[in-house]
């Protein structure tokens, strides 16, 4: 699955939970928050034009 980074340590990644596809948010490591859309990664103060795609070689 990908993986994005943004400024500041900020981590989405988009995993399954209980059957539904959600956005795991993470800060420096840390897990903060499950979001179910785009929107909802601003409410966490996440600026989705920072975030670039991991791709792992």
């Amino acid at each position: 699955m990908s993986r994005w980074i943004g400024t500041d340590g900020w981590e989405v990644e988009p995993i399954r939970l209980n059957g539904s596809t959600v956005l795991r948010i993470r800060h420096l490591g840390y897990h903060v928050a499950y979001a179910r859309s785009i929107a909802d990664l601003t409410k966490h103060g996440i600026d989705i034009g920072d975030l670039v795609e991991v791709v792992d070689l």
